[in-house]
């Protein structure tokens, strides 16, 4: 019997951004390859994994090569629209990280893979020479919810848990206009409390907090 922790045949969908566990995901779908993946997943109530492109493009092109990030995280669909025929509006929310252990492309251009789940982040308060990255992400939150018309176009979704580290370095991840590549370190990163020192850094060089 497979483990719990390893899942077998996951549908991919390559991605030119980072999914963050916790992390809200809109998409729009018009490839084949995909509007048949999201309609099972949809149906069935299963995740597909979002990895982060290396090389490539999010959609296929003729001769076209995609290469992605060995760590990425499953999302489960939370919206499913189909405003016409062969257009999918869905929203989806990050859960777990994985790591790939095999990868096989099938004839439609569609990637899916054999994956290990990686332990969530542990639990961890911010400590006080931290406080300030998450008093201003409060804020930051605060703001766009003030902005926006409805609570579900704000980019950032409750629960809040504004005093753990991993959630806290994760939302800033996600509004942060930082690389691709540096993204996907930050996320791999294992130890929550790292990764939210390193976007502290990023916040002070840059003046936001």
């Amino acid at each position: 019997m497979p483990s719990v922790l390893t899942l077998q045949s996951l549908p991919l969908f390559p991605l030119g951004t980072v999914l963050f566990p916790g992390g809200m995901l809109p998409l729009r779908i018009f490839e084949v390859r995909y509007l048949d993946m999201i309609g099972r997943c949809h149906k069935a109530g299963a995740p597909f994994g979002v990895v982060s492109l290396t090389r490539g493009s999010e959609v296929q092109l003729p001769g076209g090569t995609e290469a992605f990030a060995n760590v990425g995280t499953l999302a489960t669909i939370s919206e499913f629209e189909t405003p016409r025929p062969g257009l999918m509006m869905i929203q989806a929310r990050g859960s777990q990280r994985f790591r790939i252990t095999s990868r096989d492309r099938l004839k439609h251009g569609l990637w899916v893979a054999d994956v290990e789940r990686v332990p969530p982040d542990m639990a961890v308060p911010i400590p006080s020479d931290l406080k300030g990255t998450a008093l201003a992400l409060g804020k930051l939150i605060e703001s766009l919810q003030q902005k926006t018309a409805t609570p579900a176009q704000v980019p950032i979704q409750g629960p809040w848990n504004l005093d753990d580290c991993g959630w806290v370095a994760n939302r800033w991840c996600e509004l942060l206009p930082l690389p691709a590549q540096l993204k996907q370190r930050l996320m791999e990163l294992d130890n929550p409390l790292v990764r939210l020192e390193l976007v502290s850094d990023v916040l002070t060089r840059t003046g936001i907090a």
